[in-house]
């Protein structure tokens, strides 16, 4: 297969937009339909000081390739959760980020969860409640506490994150399915600034999976390809082997999908109380925000022994 811009073999072939290309021209488009997403939603203004938050994987990596390329100055945070579990999942994940870093004179933050609060992510789900048992829930919990405290902490404006179609797709389906219009409410590619809440951008929206992949790989990018130990038969892996499947079959679902729901909410046709809610509370031990007066989620898991 001959690539659309010239006569050479495509490397890659993007299905959803019948487009197919070498390597010079696949890098020509990633970086202009960035760049693209960037200014379709406002995402960056003169002036931001941004974090990007990086795991050492191929789309946060990638993401802060593409930002430097593009001109953006950006610092780099990764956070050590400590899970080890089965190999050196963490460690492995630092070493690739410490090599990208370097490599490229870029700064990049660390944050050791266990040396800042005493335990790993796996040691305190140890002694997590009923309900908060599921490893995800509390990796999860953790880095959005710890990136969302070190941004505003460290005066950066903007918090930059490598999510991508597929991460946003299957997370959509998951919300789509309860009506969990609390996460429905907040999922959009810019998270505007919230009193203590960073802005939050995600701007590999538009990219699939399988196009930030080759990125890395064409570009010769070192990055961690194990998954997380604890992701295993996780929810959000099971529903983005449904999509898979029904994009085999329909080439461009779930971008037309995800992307479809971004352009109804900003026509006003989806409409949820979520929208338009702010910060109540602020966290009595960090000052964080939270929903609900007294500790946050947060506060209340690292203080929790068994």
């Amino acid at each position: 297969m001959k690539c659309r811009k010239c006569t050479i073999s495509a490397v890659i072939n993007l299905r959803q937009h019948r487009l197919a290309l070498c390597r010079e021209h696949f890098n020509e488009w990633f970086l202009g339909h960035c760049a693209s997403t960037i200014r379709k939603y406002g995402m960056i203004s003169p002036g931001d000081r941004m974090l990007i938050a990086v795991s050492g994987g191929k789309d946060s990596l990638g993401l802060w390739d593409v930002l430097t390329r593009l001109g953006y100055q950006v610092e780099g945070l990764t956070i050590q959760l400590g899970i080890d579990e089965g190999g050196q999942y963490s460690a492995k994940s630092l070493e690739c980020t410490h090599k990208f870093a370097k490599d490229r004179g870029l700064i990049l933050h660390e944050l050791n969860i266990q040396q800042e609060y005493g335990e790993s992510v796996p040691q305190m789900l140890q002694h997590a409640r009923a309900g908060e048992d599921k490893p995800c829930s509390v990796c999860g919990l953790v880095k959005r506490h710890e990136l969302n405290r070190y941004t505003m902490a460290n005066g950066f404006n903007v918090l930059v994150t490598g999510h991508n179609l597929d991460d946003e797709a299957a997370v959509l389906f998951t919300n789509s399915l309860i009506w969990n219009t609390s996460q429905l409410g907040r999922q959009l590619p810019v998270m505007e600034d919230r009193g203590e809440f960073a802005k939050r951008i995600k701007p590999f929206v538009r990219f699939y999976e399988r196009e930030t992949t080759a990125y890395a790989l064409l570009n010769h990018i070192d990055y961690i390809e194990e998954e997380c130990p604890f992701s295993t038969g996780s929810r959000t892996n099971h529903y983005k082997t449904i999509l898979n499947g029904m994009e085999d079959e329909h080439p461009g679902l779930k971008y037309r999908y995800y992307l479809s729901f971004i352009e109804n909410k900003k026509a006003g046709l989806l409409n949820f109380a979520e929208d338009r809610q702010y910060v109540e509370y602020l966290c009595d031990q960090c000052g964080q925000p939270t929903n609900q007066p007294g500790l946050c989620a947060f506060c209340r898991l690292v203080g929790r022994k068994i």
